[in-house]
């Protein structure tokens, strides 16, 4: 069985698309490489933040359902979301950085023998930095070479996936039986899983809590997380694993930026497997990515109504000059 390879994308749901751009692109530095719509609710945006060339476990997306309630934080939930950065030095730089600009953030920490720093967004959406300092395994990506953070600071890519579950014992055969993680760390009630060439772009950390209450899904939360597997075939070996194991699948589904699986493995865990291409370069330019609205072929008859349905935004990138920030 070929394993899972790591994280390829975490999607959350936003308020609001634009503050969504606003923060991913000039406080968090990371590239928007693809503006398109929810190819199941065509009225919904779906943003990509990756890194420079839109690389696979680099991505962070964004759905911006009209209309949506806030989301509440509980059990049953991916909870964070990491970005990998190359050193603990770089973790010092996020701090001012976020004192500077107001982002709520809990100061820097030890997490199973990484520096990491969890924050949150206007949505109070969670996410962590944590540093490749030690880390070896899945290699990261490249930052992004015309954004505002410094390189030897900035964002490579996604770092470990952080579930809360009441029930552990479940979700720990389901991830060592079903998904072939293994179990490699422990520290109370948190256990670290990890998968492939392991290291933190491969690695899920899950909490184990029965007493907090259900977690809602809404804006500030994840709607799923993705992994990366090679290509076609390789996904519809996945497809017959989770079948044989008495779980329902969407079944090959082709999002023309890569094809894709999707399970439900636990209430409310949603979980997508996703091949590392075709990717996001295309479309469009290197130089221009994510700046259009970009369509795959099964939608383009219908761009005149999409484009009615969905408010501009201002995205263009390419003929700015954004300035380095060193704090």
């Amino acid at each position: 069985m070929n394993e899972l390879k790591g994280l390829h994308h975490v999607t959350a749901i936003t308020s609001s698309a634009e503050k969504n751009y606003e923060f991913f692109t000039y406080v968090l530095g990371m590239r928007l490489v693809k503006k398109t719509v929810n190819q199941d609710d065509i009225q919904t945006y779906h943003l990509f933040f990756a890194d420079d060339k839109g690389s696979p476990g680099t991505d962070m997306t964004f759905f911006d359902f009209p209309g949506i309630r806030k989301g509440t934080h509980g059990t049953n939930e991916i909870s964070k979301t990491s970005f990998r950065v190359p050193s603990d030095a770089a973790l010092d730089y996020w701090v001012k950085r976020f004192n500077r600009l107001n982002v709520k953030h809990e100061g820097i920490i030890d997490q199973f023998g990484k520096k990491t720093l969890s924050f949150v967004d206007f949505d109070d959406q969670h996410y962590q930095l944590i540093s490749d300092e030690n880390n070896i395994g899945v290699e990261s990506g490249t930052p992004w070479e015309q954004g505002p953070i410094p390189l030897e600071y900035a964002i490579t890519g996604l770092g470990p996936l952080f579930i809360r579950i009441a029930n552990f014992d479940y979700f720990k055969e389901m991830m060592e039986k079903v998904l072939l993680f293994k179990e490699i760390a422990k520290e109370e009630n948190i256990h670290l899983f990890e998968v492939g060439e392991g290291g933190n772009g491969a690695q899920v950390i899950v909490e184990h809590n029965a007493e907090l209450p259900q977690a809602q899904q809404g804006f500030g939360t994840v709607h799923h997380a993705a992994f990366r597997i090679d290509d076609r075939k390789v996904l519809e070996e996945w497809d017959s694993r989770l079948r044989q194991f008495g779980f329902q699948t969407s079944g090959y589904v082709d999002r023309f930026f890569f094809k894709s699986l999707y399970a439900r493995v636990a209430p409310q865990i949603l979980f997508e497997f996703a091949t590392d291409g075709p990717g996001f370069m295309g479309d469009e330019p290197y130089e221009t990515l994510g700046e259009k609205l970009s369509l795959p072929p099964f939608l383009e008859d219908k761009r005149e109504q999409i484009e009615k349905m969905v408010r501009p935004i201002d995205t263009v990138r390419s003929t700015k000059e954004i300035k380095k920030e060193y704090e």
